[in-house]
């Protein structure tokens, strides 16, 4: 069997991968610091007043630290949540992180059942991890279409948040694909034209 192109979405995540797990911790911590400074300097940051998070999984960019801040200046905080009846993720507000959130189906942090859903179209900024993205706005899933499902629904602006190795020439798009109208990386921010 022969190797596959990496041009397919298949290749592309199967190196994306592979250099996620190259990351020394080290270099995950200097580079998420980096991207929560360079995201709170962005117009789209300071208007937001209601933002989807997401838990980080090793190798991604960890924003966490920039929940409590976003708290504690009244912005409204929302995480995704496994809905198991309908097999799709929901958008969950959460108050304190560390008391609201506890381990969900795919062993990521989720807000409990004792919090709330929240309306996906009152979001104003979706923060949205992804294997990879281009400056076209597309992006790389993990390959299962949870979050295409989920930011399909949501009115606010969406941001990829990645390392900067992360950023590909081109990520082959399908229809159901949504693109980002930023991304976010340690040393930049994209506006996605068009």
């Amino acid at each position: 069997m022969s190797a596959e192109p990496i041009s397919t979405k298949a290749g592309l995540r199967s190196q994306m991968r592979a250099m996620l797990k190259s990351q020394t911790e080290a270099e995950s911590k200097r580079a998420s610091a980096e991207a929560i400074q360079r995201l709170q300097g962005q117009a789209v940051w300071k208007k937001a007043t209601s933002v989807l998070f997401y838990s980080p999984i090793a190798g991604e960019i960890d924003l966490s630290p920039l929940i409590e801040l976003a708290l504690k200046s009244g912005k409204k905080v929302t995480l995704p949540r496994y809905a198991s009846e309908s097999g799709t993720y929901e958008i969950v507000r959460v108050n304190d992180i560390k008391r609201d959130c506890l381990p969900g189906k795919f062993g990521i942090s989720e807000p409990g059942p004792h919090c709330e859903a929240w309306l996906l179209n009152a979001l104003d900024l979706a923060l949205v991890p992804g294997l990879g993205f281009d400056l076209a706005g597309r992006r790389l899933g993990r390959g299962k279409g949870f979050y295409d499902r989920l930011l399909s629904r949501i009115s606010g602006a969406k941001c990829g948040v990645a390392l900067d190795q992360q950023i590909l020439t081109e990520i082959p798009a399908e229809d159901h694909d949504v693109r980002m109208d930023f991304i976010l990386t340690p040393t930049r921010w994209w506006e996605v034209s068009g």
